[in-house]
C-alpha cells in the first residue's frame, strides 16, 4: 500500500462520488469531496506544520506562499485516500515528508542539474561581480556627477538668459515708445513751433546718459536721434547673439564632457546587458535539458515527452511541476484511480496578486492547459463548469432617473451589463433597456458594471448624449463612489491605490498586478466603519480598469484584504458586497451638473 496515500475520513457515501472526474479547470470550484480533502489540508497548514522539521511559516516570508493540490484516489481495494502535493519546490526541497515526489527522472536530471547550476551561478556571478566592479561604480558617479552638474548649469544659464531677455525687452519697448512720443510731438510741431523755442539737441553728456535713462521706470525727457535709437536698438541684438553664442559655446562643451565619459559608460553598461543576456540564453538551453528529463503519462498507460505536449513551442518554465501533474503521475505510477482534485493557495500572495491564502484556484491554462488533458486521456471527464447567472433578481429595472435624453438604473447584483455570447447570457441591462425605449436611437450604456457589482448605472437614449457621457468618463469628469465591504482589517483610514493592472493570460478574466505592461490604476479609499471581522470603505476611483476595486482592495499593496464575497479574488459567499452607491455628471442637455445615489444594499 502506497504509504503516501492518507485515509479519507469518514468515507464517502457512494452519492458523494463524482461519476466522471470533475475537469481541473472548472471554473465553479472544485468538487465536495476533493473540497473535503482539501480541509484536512489546511487545518494542518493552520497549525504551523508541514512535516517534520518544516514549519509552514516558510510560507508567510518574502519568497511568498505556494500552490497545494490535493487528489482524492480510489484504491485498487475500493477504499478512497487523499493525496496531497505542492507547486515546484517547497522551501528549496523537492521532496518533503507526506507529499508526492517530482514527475521528473531523477537520474536524466542528476546529470544535468549539476553542470546547469554551476554553469547559470558562473555567469550569474559574473555578471553581479561587474556590476559591482570599481570600474563601473565609478564610470557611473562620474557620469551621473557630470548630468547633474550639466542640469544645474543648464538651468542657471536658462534663467540668466531668461532675466537678460526680458531686460532687452523692456528696453527696446522703451526706445519704441520714445520713437512714437517724438514722432507725435513732431506731428503736432506746427502749431507749438510758433509759441515755443524748439527743444534742443542732445549734448554729448546726455546722449552718453541715454542707455541708463532707458532702464528707468521714467523715460528719459530728450527724444534719440534716428542714427541714436538704431545704435542702440542694435545693441540689444548684439545681446541676443550673445547669449545665443553663449548658449553654443556650453552646449559643446558639455558635448566634449559627454564624449569622454557616456560612451565609456555604455560600453561598460552593454557589459552588464552582455552578460545577462548570456546567462538567459544558457539558462534556456539547459531548461530543455531539464524538460527532456520529464516522461508523462496518460490514464490509459501511454507516455510521451513533455516538450511534445505544447505544439513545438517550448514549455513554460515550471512545467510538469504543478501540483495537479505531480498528483496525477504519482496516482498513474501507482495503480490509483483520481477521483477529484483541489488546489488551493496558502501563504503570502505572489507580488502579482490574485491569490487569497485558503482560496481556491483552477488549474493554470499556460502550464497545465496542454499537460492535463493528456494526464487524462483514458478517464471519464467532466465538461469545465462556466459560470452561468442565475434567474433575473427582479423582473423590472430599477429606475432611479429617466428624462427626453438619458436613464439611470440601480442594476442588481447577479444582472449583466451587456448581454454575453453564450445563448444563456442574453438577459442584461441593456437588454432590459431596449425592450422598455424600442423607439429610442438608442439606448447605449456610457459605462459598465461588473456581473456580481450592484448599483448605479447611465445609458443614454440617443447618440448625441452617449458621445457626451462617454467624453466625461474618458475625461474623468464623472464622480463616482462605491461602497465595499472588506473581508478582513484594514490598516489606515483613507489612502490611495496606484497598482497598475492587466489581463492574466493564464486565467482571464483574472487580472494581475504588473509595473511593466500594467494600465495606471488609480483608487482613493476611505474607511467608512469598522465592524466585527470586517471593514466598511468607500472607493473613489480616478481611472476604470476591470476589476480594479476587487484587485486593489485584496492585494497586499492595496487594502490586503479582499471584498467580501469575491470568487475571484477572495473567498465565494451568497453574493459581492461591493456596490456603486454614488453618480455625478453633467446632463449633456441642459449643462447641469447632475447626482444620484442609492444606498448599498448590504
Amino acid at each position: 500500500m502506497d504509504p503516501l496515500v492518507t485515509a479519507l475520513e469518514p468515507a464517502p457515501r457512494a452519492d458523494e462520488v463524482p461519476g466522471a472526474f470533475p475537469s481541473p479547470f472548472d471554473a465553479v470550484g472544485p468538487h465536495a469531496l476533493a473540497r473535503r480533502a482539501a480541509e484536512s489540508l489546511k487545518a494542518t497548514l493552520r497549525e504551523g506544520v508541514i512535516a517534520p522539521g518544516l514549519d509552514s511559516d516558510v510560507l508567510q516570508g518574502p519568497d511568498g506562499g505556494k500552490m497545494f493540490g490535493v487528489l482524492v484516489v480510489r484504491r485498487p481495494n475500493g477504499t478512497f485516500g487523499v493525496l496531497r502535493a505542492f507547486s515546484a519546490m517547497l522551501a528549496g526541497r523537492w521532496d518533503v515528508p507526506g507529499f508526492v515526489p517530482p514527475v521528473f527522472d531523477r537520474e536524466a536530471r542528476a546529470r544535468v542539474e549539476p553542470v546547469a547550476d554551476a554553469t547559470v551561478k558562473a555567469l550569474l556571478a559574473r555578471a553581479e561581480a561587474w556590476s559591482a566592479s570599481e570600474e563601473l561604480r565609478r564610470l557611473r558617479e562620474d557620469d551621473d556627477a557630470r548630468q547633474a552638474r550639466e542640469a544645474a548649469e543648464r538651468e542657471a544659464m536658462r534663467l540668466r538668459h531668461e532675466a537678460r531677455r526680458r531686460q532687452r525687452h523692456e528696453r527696446r519697448a522703451a526706445i519704441l515708445a520714445m520713437q512714437r512720443r517724438t514722432e507725435t510731438e513732431r506731428a503736432q510741431a506746427p502749431h507749438a513751433l510758433n509759441q515755443e523755442p524748439t527743444a534742443h539737441a542732445l549734448t554729448e553728456t546726455e546722449r552718453a546718459q541715454a542707455p541708463h535713462a532707458l532702464n528707468q521706470e521714467e523715460p528719459t525727457a530728450h527724444a534719440l536721434t534716428e542714427a541714436e535709437r538704431a545704435q542702440a536698438l542694435h545693441a540689444l541684438d548684439q545681446e541676443s547673439r550673445g547669449d545665443k553664442a553663449e548658449k553654443r559655446r556650453w552646449d559643446a562643451a558639455q558635448e566634449e564632457a559627454r564624449r569622454q565619459l557616456a560612451p565609456a559608460r555604455a560600453k561598460a553598461e552593454r557589459r552588464v546587458r552582455a552578460l545577462d543576456r548570456l546567462r538567459r540564453i544558457v539558462s534556456r538551453g539547459f531548461m530543455k535539458q531539464f524538460h527532456d528529463t520529464y516522461a508523462i503519462t496518460n490514464a490509459r498507460g501511454e507516455t510521451r515527452p513533455l516538450r511534445s505536449l505544447y505544439g513545438g513551442a517550448e514549455p513554460p518554465s515550471g512545467a510538469g511541476d504543478c501540483a495537479g501533474a505531480k498528483l496525477l503521475a504519482h496516482a498513474f505510477a501507482h495503480g490509483l484511480q483520481p477521483v477529484a482534485l483541489a488546489e488551493f493557495w496558502w501563504g503570502t500572495p505572489p507580488a502579482s496578486g490574485g491569490r487569497i491564502q485558503g482560496a481556491f484556484y483552477p488549474a493554470c491554462r499556460d502550464k497545465c492547459g496542454p499537460l492535463l488533458p493528456f494526464m487524462l486521456e483514458g478517464l471519464e471527464v467532466s465538461a469545465p463548469r462556466v459560470f452561468v447567472p442565475p434567474p433575473a433578481p427582479t423582473p423590472e429595472l430599477s429606475i432611479v432617473f429617466e428624462d427626453a435624453w438619458l436613464v439611470v438604473i440601480d442594476k442588481p447584483c447577479g444582472l449583466l451589463s451587456v448581454p454575453g455570447r453564450d445563448a444563456s447570457l442574453l438577459d442584461s441591462v441593456l437588454t432590459r433597456l431596449r425592450s422598455r425605449y424600442p423607439h429610442a436611437t438608442g439606448p447605449l450604456l456610457a459605462h459598465r458594471l461588473d456581473l456580481d457589482t450592484s448599483g448605479l448605472l447611465v445609458a443614454a437614449l440617443d447618440s448625441r448624449t452617449h458621445a457626451s457621457l462617454q467624453r466625461q468618463f474618458l475625461h474623468r469628469d464623472v464622480a463616482k463612489r462605491y461602497v465595499a465591504l472588506i473581508d478582513g482589517p484594514v490598516q489606515g483610514d483613507s489612502g490611495t491605490i496606484t497598482l497598475p493592472l492587466r489581463v492574466d493570460l493564464d486565467d482571464r478574466p483574472r487580472q494581475i498586478v504588473d509595473p511593466v505592461h500594467g494600465k495606471p490604476a488609480v483608487t482613493d479609499w476611505e474607511v467608512l466603519r469598522r465592524e466585527a471581522g470586517h471593514t466598511r470603505v468607500a472607493f473613489h476611483p480616478r481611472t476604470g480598469r476591470t476589476h480594479q476595486l476587487r484587485v486593489h482592495a485584496a492585494h497586499p499593496q492595496g487594502l490586503g484584504a479582499p471584498i467580501v464575497g469575491d470568487p475571484l479574488y477572495g473567498h465565494a459567499g451568497l453574493r459581492l458586497h461591493l456596490h456603486a452607491e454614488t453618480l455625478s455628471f453633467m446632463h449633456p442637455a441642459t449643462g447641469q451638473r447632475v447626482s444620484f445615489t442609492r444606498a448599498a444594499p448590504f
